[in-house]
């Protein structure tokens, strides 16, 4: 028993940029703090979603799906950063992702492939309210069901935590 390990090596964090994922990200980012984890930080481009703007006929023309793309994978490179730069951050590896999918598959497949030892996902996301959710299950019930590591589910921090986190 003389060599010590951390309890987590690496923290899988998934974004969306939401209030919950922020809750998830801050949380994420002390858990590595105290773990002396690395920190993977992911975002998934939901292409479904890029899809159904193609089917009804939101995007100008069909071809529009390419620049959207690159569009929103220039706005998720930003944002992420903001995150990397968040005093939330300092002190913690990390490193960054960002890949096109479905949200839960994508998560699940690096949560799986990735040598991941812990999710940290916000229980609800930028489209909580969706039809989607009502009848096939957020992606974070998703990934619990399928990650194949132990997921911790955040909730968006009451008026009360949060100024308890800021003392």
């Amino acid at each position: 028993m003389g060599k010590e390990t951390n309890l987590f090596e690496t923290i899988l964090v998934p974004v969306d940029f939401s209030p919950c994922s922020d809750e998830a990200f801050r949380l994420a980012c002390q858990m590595a703090r105290l773990c002396g984890a690395t920190l993977l930080v992911l975002h998934v481009i939901d292409t479904s979603a890029l899809a159904a703007f193609n089917r009804l006929g939101l995007l100008a023309v069909p071809s529009d799906a390419t620049p959207q793309r690159r569009r929103l994978r220039h706005h998720a490179r930003l944002k992420v950063r903001q995150l990397l730069e968040s005093k939330v951050a300092m002190d913690v590896k990390i490193t960054r992702l960002i890949v096109e999918g479905a949200p839960f598959v994508e998560i699940a497949k690096i949560a799986r492939t990735g040598d991941i030892d812990l999710v940290v996902i916000g229980s609800y996301g930028g489209r909580s309210g969706s039809v989607d959710k009502i009848f096939f299950g957020s992606t974070a019930e998703k990934v619990v069901r399928t990650a194949g590591c132990p997921v911790l589910t955040v909730p968006l921090a009451t008026s009360a935590t949060q100024q308890k986190a800021t003392r």
